[in-house]
């Protein structure tokens, strides 16, 4: 009896445990940046605190599990006055809201090295369901997924108030990303 508790508690653990092939993010070669428009002049930002949870096989990506999370305080636009306006209520509200998060529901392939993952992205209280396509390439040990997809500001309540207004700041914001990651298998 005790035998097959035992090994009923290590399957259980097992079924819990972390999958054997998740992947390490390299901070040095991996980014978030964002692409909007005031005025129809492009604006870029990054955002300099990130973490990401990957657990990707490329001979398996239906069984992957993407997550992140965004530091939205951390972003950064080249201009202090700008940062210090967007952590307010009407933008990221950082103090009610401090994260962005992603957590992947589906991964298919889609192509040589390519991949879209399905899946959730939250932004201050709103949730809104984003397909995201990612071109993997490998050198040496590092696998770097890159990226790019559009959201609608609005739909997140980024820009509230007078800033609705999409003539003054575009509802369209292009998310690019980059993320070096070891531990993958070949493609």
């Amino acid at each position: 009896m005790k035998t097959y508790l035992a090994i009923s508690t290590l399957a259980v653990l097992a079924t819990f445990a972390a999958p054997a092939c998740a992947q390490q993010v390299v901070s040095a070669g991996s980014e978030i940046a964002f692409t909007s428009k005031q005025m129809g002049v492009p604006v870029d930002g990054k955002f300099r605190k990130f973490d990401a949870k990957v657990a990707f096989d490329p001979k398996k990506p239906e069984a992957a599990n993407i997550g992140f999370t965004i530091d939205l305080a951390s972003v950064s636009l080249g201009a202090a006055e700008t940062e210090a306006e967007v952590v307010k209520p009407d933008w990221f509200d950082t103090k009610k809201f401090p994260q962005a998060t992603f957590q992947s529901s589906a991964v298919k392939a889609a192509g040589a090295g390519k991949y879209e993952v399905a899946g959730k992205l939250t932004i201050k209280g709103a949730t809104q369901n984003v397909i995201v396509p990612v071109a993997l390439a490998q050198a040496g040990g590092t696998t770097t997924a890159t990226g790019a997809f559009v959201i609608k500001r609005l739909d997140f309540r980024i820009g509230d108030g007078d800033w609705k207004d999409t003539s003054m700041v575009a509802n369209d914001v292009q998310v690019k990303f980059k993320l070096a990651l070891t531990g993958v298998g070949a493609l």
